[in-house]
């Protein structure tokens, strides 16, 4: 009990100080957007629908009267975001984030996720490197379908005990968790918290496009594959060549308590695996469902939502979890969530603030003239450059989408760039730099787990940055070129 003390104090203590960061990050936003309410012109554009959607007719544009718009309101703003014009979309995103968030602390908690684990340990123990490939693949593949980043934390441990059994060192033991969760988080093909959200916002159909995120997916994970391996590799044959080699002398002591082979052992977790794969088939059938069934899509995203918390309780009961247990793991679950619901809507009242102030247009048609001129190629790399300073300063995906979108997605309109497009370049800028930041709780908590400086970890990680960039920009340029849609 003891020795996890540490790592408790050191969690609570990042997720605090990250939190106050983004609430005072928003709050100054909510400021300045108020500010702007008496300083900046105010205007209009007409809006026009346009193949069943609305959009803005970029001819229309005039500057109209200022409103009456009180200061004061500009702190009431976050409240009065439930009931204004897109208050259905911020509750219905909200009580989905719950509902999912309450799921995963279920599973994780019940130890569904680390019986997963144990299973792939005992069908690849034998092969080592075929089994660091396959446990890779499975943490980037829970990140890229179910949006699990900071869920992964717990895992840690055990990955770290494995790659010392393995003969490997903490580096690999966190590229084949955390850096692997966070690759499939960032090229998200259904992640709910990215994905979802964005699409949600962009008037898209729910997880649309997902044939070019899973080829996206399937380079990133053969990038990342060889990357991790060819450093096991090296490792393994001359241990003395790790960044952490001084270090992991230490740390191997730590985890040598752990016992890989006993873990998810009895009590029905078979048939609770089987019966969450199932909900998840369910799951899959409502997305696959929504382009033919307009009535599935209207409600896609409460009912994905609501699938997977029927999905991880009964998955928990039939493992053997009491009543009591899976009700404390749903309210850590929901209480670990209800931070973002505050981030959520304050960052929505910046838009909120401005769209009462009048101002909203006026910012639009200003930043549209040198933006239009950019052309769709260069406004899809500004707004992935964007998203990667936005992200150093507010780490809730949920919030940046209702912070960003608004503005990027009438912009985008006006130079022809998809929306589809504007999502990607948002979840690729929201999802890499979480393990590149300094700022990120996740990484500072696991980098203590490991024993592992930050600057050891950005060196070593560097060379993978670097590629991923490379691969994530050329995405975005062959999206801009084939129109990458519906719209």
């Amino acid at each position: 009990m003891q020795q996890n003390a540490g790592p408790q104090i050191s969690t609570k203590f990042f997720i605090r100080s990250v939190f106050l960061q983004s609430v005072l990050v928003l709050f100054a936003l909510m400021l300045a957007a108020g500010a702007l309410t008496f300083l900046i012109p105010t205007g209009s554009y007409q809006r026009q629908e346009l193949d069943g959607r609305i959009g803005i007719d970029p001819a229309s544009f005039q500057y109209t009267p200022r409103p009456d718009y009180p200061f004061w309101r500009w702190f009431t703003a976050p409240l009065e975001v439930l009931w204004g014009p897109d208050g259905l979309t911020v509750i219905v995103i909200i009580v989905f984030l719950l509902l999912v968030g309450a799921s995963f602390a279920v599973l994780e908690k019940c130890g569904l996720l680390q019986a997963v684990v144990a299973r792939l340990v005992g069908a690849y123990g034998g092969r080592k490197y075929t089994l660091l490939l396959v446990i890779s693949l499975f943490f980037m593949a829970i990140g890229a379908f179910f949006g699990i980043f900071e869920e992964v934390v717990p895992l840690v441990p055990l990955t770290l005990a494995l790659s010392y059994y393995l003969g490997w060192d903490a580096l690999v033991g966190l590229g084949m968790s955390i850096l692997a969760v966070n690759m499939g988080f960032s090229a998200a093909i259904t992640n709910p918290f990215t994905i979802g959200v964005a699409q949600k916002l962009a008037g898209l159909p729910l997880f649309s496009g997902a044939w070019l995120r899973l080829i996206i997916f399937a380079f990133i994970y053969v990038l990342f594959a060889f990357f991790l391996t060819r450093y096991a590799r090296r490792v393994e044959a001359q241990p003395e060549t790790s960044p952490v080699f001084e270090q992991d002398r230490l740390s191997r002591e730590r985890y040598a308590h752990f016992k890989l082979d006993a873990l998810g052992q009895g009590r029905h977790l078979n048939q609770a695996i089987l019966l969450f794969l199932f909900f998840l088939v369910l799951i899959l059938l409502v997305l696959l469902s929504t382009p033919f069934l307009p009535a599935v899509a209207d409600y896609s995203l409460p009912l994905v939502g609501l699938l997977f918390f029927i999905g991880g309780i009964s998955a928990a009961l039939l493992g053997g979890a009491s009543g009591r247990e899976v009700s404390a793991a749903a309210w850590q679950g929901l209480v670990g969530i209800a931070p973002a619901i505050l981030l959520i809507l304050m960052a929505a009242s910046v838009k909120y603030i401005v769209v009462r102030g009048g101002i909203l247009d006026t910012i639009i048609y200003t930043a549209s003239q040198p933006f239009s001129r950019l052309g769709p190629y260069l406004a899809a790399l500004l707004i992935y450059l964007l998203v990667l300073v936005i992200e150093f300063f507010v780490a809730s995906g949920s919030a940046k989408a209702f912070l960003l979108m608004p503005i990027l997605l009438p912009l985008a309109d006006l130079v022809s760039l998809t929306r589809q497009t504007v999502v990607t370049s948002y979840c690729f800028g929201d999802g890499f730099s979480n393990l590149a930041y300094p700022t990120n709780p996740v990484l500072l908590i696991c980098l203590g787990l490991a024993s592992v400086g930050y600057f050891k970890w950005l060196r070593w990680s560097l060379r993978l940055w670097f590629w991923v960039l490379l691969v994530t920009v050329l995405s975005l340029l062959f999206a801009v070129a084939i129109g990458y849609g519906p719209f």
